[in-house]
Order: C-alpha cells, then structure tokens, then sequence
C-alpha cells in the first residue's frame, strides 16, 4: 500500500490480557505455579542449551 491510509488503524485493537482475566480466575493460580515451576527448573535449562 502506498501512501497514508488513515482507516487501517480502525482494523486493530489493543486489549491488555491482565484486564481481561478477572483477579479471581483459576488460570491466575495456574500460571503462578507455572511460572514457580519454570524458574525453579532455570538451572537444569542453562545446562540444556547453548549460550
């Protein structure tokens, strides 16, 4: 497309997740275990792959 085209910015939105996901929701416990998980397997990771 050449030139300014002003009507394509209506085409897109931007929606923050966090807001979406009400303070209570299950998947906010989920994903902190995760995350838990995750960073506590930090150090096997390192060894895996490469720098």
């Amino acid at each position: 497309m050449r030139g300014n085209d002003e009507t394509s910015a209506s085409l897109f939105s931007h929606v923050d997740l966090e807001d979406r996901i009400p303070a209570r929701h299950p998947l906010r416990k989920i994903r902190q275990i995760v995350n838990d998980a995750l960073a506590s397997l930090g150090g096997d990771f390192d060894r895996l792959y490469a720098d």
